[in-house]
């Protein structure tokens, strides 16, 4: 059987063991009796609490893929909001951990796609909750006004049971999310990995200075919507 205890401890970037990090988790889960109660309530919480900002995802700065900056921020991207909502798991006692995959988005703006390069996100995350004997997928990026101006409908949703991911076409029958690649679960945020694949599929602007949007990334969160 898969040792578990790996999966509760606090990290580098999962850090429960920051006090704000922790009582949150607790707050949020304050009265309720299940496991499934309890991780449905954080996904939520951090879905929709947390906005969704592409332009905060530069693991150069690593503080960007911390949990307990991204609670504190209330912006985060892919990762970090996957690395919250494993977080907060690991903070009330449930197993969590990372999974690294590669989606293409059809829905993405223009915009992002001539920054990038390409409409693939190499290196995005969602999070995964031992619940019930099992691994449980949870994707908990895209808020709900950032769903509603980007049109990215369906929206994930979490019941606490089963996996929860980006629908393959949207709600009017067109191309929404691919998922074309998978790099595995982590026990922690992959940071030195994460670098490599941005360097080689992202030379365009991850070692180019001049092309970052650096503003973004501290205020104003990045309109995906066409």
């Amino acid at each position: 059987m898969e040792d578990l205890n790996i999966y509760l401890q606090p990290t580098e970037f999962l850090n429960f063991n920051k006090k704000h990090v922790k009582n949150k988790a607790l707050e949020i889960t304050k009265d309720l009796k299940t496991d499934k109660e309890k991780t449905t309530a954080l996904f939520y919480w951090v879905r929709d609490k947390v906005k969704y900002n592409a332009f905060s995802y530069y693991p150069k700065v690593k503080a960007n893929l911390k949990a307990s900056v991204t609670l504190r921020r209330k912006y985060g991207f892919c990762m970090s909001k996957a690395t919250l909502l494993s977080t907060f798991g690991r903070a009330i006692g449930i197993p969590a951990r990372i999974h690294m995959v590669d989606i293409i988005n059809h829905k993405i703006s223009q915009k992002l796609v001539n920054l990038m390069g390409t409409n693939a996100f190499h290196c995005h995350a969602y999070s995964e909750l031992f619940l019930n004997g099992t691994w449980v997928k949870a994707a908990p990026i895209f808020d709900k006004k950032t769903c509603i101006k980007g049109g990215f409908f369906p929206m994930v949703e979490f019941d606490g049971e089963s996996d929860a991911l980006f629908a393959p076409y949207d709600t009017e029958g067109k191309l929404f999310v691919e998922y074309i690649g998978d790099w595995g679960t982590y026990a922690d945020v992959p940071i030195k990995k994460i670098d490599q694949i941005f360097t080689e599929k992202y030379p365009k602007w991850y070692n180019n200075l001049s092309s970052l949007p650096l503003k973004p990334i501290k205020k104003e969160p990045l309109s995906l919507d066409k």
